[in-house]
């Protein structure tokens, strides 16, 4: 049988990840659903996958969708990505695990940039510059609370 990658993959690695002296790394395996008619994943797929780094990177930092939208932080907060670029080097199949790699580059104001890998068995698939921007509910920009900056930055 194949192995799809499980030898490499990190043992035992929570559903949300895990924060890293970098940033944080999430594991995930490629379903049916996440490839096209050949088996290969869709390009789409990997803003997808590359979210879901983000999104557990903010949450083991601290940092919950669900309170920032309920307003727990003094008014109704979203995260809105800014701009993406993106350089495909190599392709994911069906059954494929992956690391998705997050590190925060910078914040400045309201403005965070992360860099992300997606890689299979070390392997660089595909990679990320990410700017995104935390807002108020009418789509004002909004200051990083000092401590979100450092729950952010690399400690290494």
């Amino acid at each position: 049988m194949a192995d799809h990658g499980e030898s490499g993959a990190p043992d035992a690695i929570p559903l949300a990840g895990v924060l890293t002296s970098t940033g944080h790394r999430h594991v995930v395996r490629v379903y049916y659903a996440d490839t096209d008619f050949s088996g290969v994943v869709y390009h789409a797929r990997y803003l997808e996958f590359f979210e879901r780094g983000r999104s557990d990177f903010l949450r083991l930092a601290g940092v919950h969708h669900t309170e920032l939208a309920d307003g727990k932080h003094g008014e109704k907060l979203v995260w809105v990505v800014r701009r993406m670029e993106i350089d495909f080097k190599g392709s994911a199949r069906i059954d494929d695990v992956l690391t998705i790699d997050t590190i925060t580059e910078n914040v400045s104001g309201a403005r965070i940039f992360m860099a992300q890998k997606l890689s299979r068995d070390g392997q660089v698939l595909v990679e990320a510059k990410v700017e995104a921007a935390i807002v108020s509910e009418s789509g004002r920009p909004r200051r990083f609370p000092k401590e979100w900056v450092e729950a952010f930055m690399p400690q290494g």
